[in-house]
């Protein structure tokens, strides 16, 4: 198995002959479950986890061995059995990162379908995922892990008519567990306490098989709500290999801090790492949020030996600027996605580290990897060379809705097809269960990734802006749909959009352009406070509102936001270089669709200065003598 399973790809020059073989005679597991099965038998005393309690507990992590790990997945997967959770039944987690809650989802993976949460969306966005993943179990964090967040779960749980709530505790916990108070006809438990009971060496329920469903993630969606798409097993395994096949080494050590209901997390440092029996290191609870991480970063990657890590380019800027006071000779070389990644940011961290930032794209529709760079074969301006088995292209969409295929080179919105394409949203629920749409997104077996973007010949995907809205802010996904419905709540507001401005921090912040009433009198100040009272979530709050007497739209009267991000675009560049007098101006410019800065500069004016601070954000410029 192993030459089938792992051929040579070190190279942009071997996906050619990865692909002579049949993607179906690798040998690759069915399942996840499979895949955890196998690395136990592979590697049955190797550490396969090392979780941190948290930042400054960096030297006392939890740890199982791979057999270790089996055992508990078993006996989680069997107590979620003894509930009667069944094949087709979700299983909600709404937790941070800790040492119960990787278990919790290989498990609830195995004997139902995962459906993780984030904690910080709003209640009601919570609520409708719940009901829409048809979760019979909650699994959260308990009182002594997020107190507020076991609050918000016992009363969700009720409203949810949930079966159970499974509580979570903190990694490497003292003796004794918090009391739990009851709840009249809702089984309340410590997840280790009900797991204890259970055998360890077997599942006792039915396995699944590679075409059902494994998971489901929430992503950003058209009506405020998160949009809640479905992986099948074959779509994680067949995502998990690919990334496993392009790099990451059998000896290698990884370092995990994004949180688990982002598919990053699950696929990049959880699934990955199995096929390869590798031993991973997790942050804890708050991740890379941690400012405690920061200051010891260093000396943890020295004292075990990570040879990879995961993160999103935020990360890397804050670590570019943390003096190596550590060995890190171990790490080869950092993965960066879910967020354009700025050229400044990759020469800070480079220059500092000495460590290569490999380029990765992906989405949640396309399970999570589509792309990846090599680390000694870099294409500078993409994002990464297309993974095996899956095809991309770009495509013009017409006015009547059809694609034509563009040639290599040309931009258009990028499609991709293969094995790790998602089969459709959770929409609702019906008396057969899951109710599955593509909601446009699907075309003959096709994503529309939202995206454009043009390929070259060799399959590296370089990216020349959204097609769709989204706003991505430090790698977290906001729907502009939230802001906009919060200001158009305002009684003087007539019209709202909400667009990303460049921000050399989180890649880009959301901001909102409005129309007001005739005889209106609220102040852009005012509007910006009230979109902050009523958005989901504060992440969601725009840095900035704009008072316009009209907005953009297209020639068909259709609302034309490439405009307004090049006018955000323009006020984020013109305010970074607002103090070099060799800058004559500063325009937003839309150009094939994509958003383009072009700044003016006086004759003989020097460059390198202007080209310095432009880098910094994640963006397409260029610069033009007046």
């Amino acid at each position: 198995m192993g030459d089938r399973l792992w051929p040579t790809y070190d190279t942009p020059d071997d996906l050619a002959g990865i692909e002579a073989v049949p993607l179906g005679d690798r040998g690759l597991p069915g399942t996840t479950y499979e895949l955890l099965f196998r690395a136990a038998r592979l590697w049955p005393d190797r550490v396969a986890l090392s979780v941190l309690p948290d930042g400054e507990r960096w030297e006392q992590p939890a740890e199982r061995s791979y057999a270790e790990l089996l055992g508990d997945v078993h006996r989680y997967a069997n107590m979620l059995h003894a509930l009667g959770v069944r094949r087709t039944d979700g299983i909600a987690l709404l937790a941070p990162n800790c040492d119960e809650l990787i278990t919790a989802t290989l498990a609830a993976e195995l004997a139902g379908i995962a459906a993780p949460i984030n904690s910080g969306l709003s209640r009601e966005h919570i609520a409708e995922l719940l009901r829409r993943s048809g979760a019979r179990v909650l699994v959260a964090a308990g009182p002594d892990l997020a107190p507020e967040v076991w609050e918000s779960a016992r009363e969700l749980a009720v409203e949810a008519g949930m079966e159970a709530l499974l509580a979570l505790g903190p990694t490497r916990v003292g003796p004794g567990e918090p009391e739990l108070h009851p709840i009249d006809g809702l089984r309340i438990a410590h997840v280790s306490a009900l797991a204890a009971e259970q055998p360890p060496d077997a599942f006792v329920g039915p396995a699944p098989s590679a075409t059902d469903l494994a998971a489901v993630f929430h992503t950003g969606g058209t009506t405020g709500t998160p949009k809640l798409a479905a992986h099948t097993h074959a779509n994680e395994v067949s995502d998990a290999w690919m990334i496993a096949a392009n790099g990451l080494l059998s000896d290698g050590v990884m370092f995990a801090a994004l949180p688990l209901f982002h598919v990053n997390a699950l696929l990049v440092t959880v699934l990955a790492p199995l096929f390869r029996g590798l031993r991973v290191i997790w942050a804890g609870p708050l991740g890379y949020r941690d400012q405690a991480l920061y200051s010891r970063f260093w000396k943890l990657v020295e004292r075990y030996r990570v040879t990879t890590m995961s993160a999103v380019p935020t990360v890397y800027s804050v670590l570019a600027g943390r003096p190596v006071d550590a060995d890190i000779s171990s790490l080869r070389f950092a993965v960066v996605g879910a967020s354009p990644l700025p050229p400044a940011v990759r020469d800070g961290f480079e220059s500092a580290t000495g460590i290569r930032l490999v380029e990765g794209y992906g989405l949640t529709e396309a399970t999570c990897v589509s792309a990846l760079s090599f680390p000694h074969h870099p294409r500078p301006g993409s994002v990464g060379q297309r993974l095996p088995y899956q095809q991309v292209k770009a495509v013009q969409v017409t006015a009547d809705g059809e694609w034509v295929d563009l040639l290599a080179g040309r931009v258009g919105v990028l499609a991709i097809s293969g094995p790790t394409v998602f089969p459709g949203y959770v929409t609702d629920r019906g008396p057969d269960g899951r109710v599955l749409d593509g909601l446009g997104k699907l075309r003959d077996g096709w994503l529309d990734t939202g995206d454009l973007a043009w390929v070259d010949a060799d399959g590296f995907i370089h990216l020349a802006g959204r097609a769709k809205d989204l706003i991505i802010r430090g790698g977290h996904n906001i729907e502009p749909a939230v802001i906009e419905n919060a200001l158009l709540a305002h009684p003087e507001v007539t019209a709202a959009q909400a667009v990303g401005r460049p921000d050399v921090h989180a890649g880009e912040v959301p901001v909102a352009f409005v129309t007001l009433a005739p005889g209106a009198d609220a102040t852009a100040e005012e509007l910006r406070a009230w979109a902050s009272d009523h958005v989901p979530e504060q992440a969601a709050a725009p840095k900035a509102v704009t008072v316009l007497d009209a907005l953009p739209v297209t020639l068909v009267g259709k609302p034309f936001k490439p405009a307004l991000r090049a006018e955000a675009t323009r006020e984020a560049v013109a305010e970074a270089l607002r103090d070099m007098p060799s800058v004559t101006g500063v325009q937003g410019v839309v150009e094939d669709g994509a958003v383009v800065a072009v700044v003016g500069l006086a004759p003989g004016a020097d460059e390198s200065s202007v080209k310095e601070a432009l880098g910094r954000f994640a963006i397409t410029w260029r610069l033009e003598l007046s």
